[in-house]
């Protein structure tokens, strides 16, 4: 960054001095995504792999159009070694699967977008 100096001393009598320069650029502010009516997502609650079956080769837990129940399996999420199941906080179908099987995902990560019966 232009104008910044730091100074770092081991010598207590010395006095550290810090000077920030800001320019004065202005930040555009975004307007925050108005949620789509009608769905719900289900987010990664840690760091870790996202797998959508038990086993490598076994069927998923869910798949896109299939009806989920509250308190449903919808994944697992390996962290440490330690399989973590996902399960659904609320009933409906789901719409949208946004993560591959074998993916990192984050803290908060959308995993699976779950919608009404009815909606389209």
């Amino acid at each position: 960054m232009d104008g910044f100096k730091l100074r770092l001393s081991k010598n207590k009598e010395n006095q550290v001095t810090v000077k920030e320069n800001y320019s004065n650029n202005e930040v555009k502010e975004t307007s925050p995504q108005k949620p789509q009516p009608n769905h719900n997502m289900i987010k990664s609650p840690l760091v870790g792999t996202f797998y959508a079956a038990a086993t490598p080769n076994g069927t998923p837990f869910v798949e896109v159009g299939q009806s989920v129940k509250k308190g449903q399996v919808v994944c697992i999420i390996e962290a440490m070694k330690i399989m973590n199941e996902i399960t659904s906080p609320f009933n409906g179908v789901i719409k949208e699967i946004f993560v591959h099987n074998g993916e990192v995902v984050g803290f908060d990560h959308n995993l699976i977008r779950v919608g009404e019966v009815n909606e389209k």
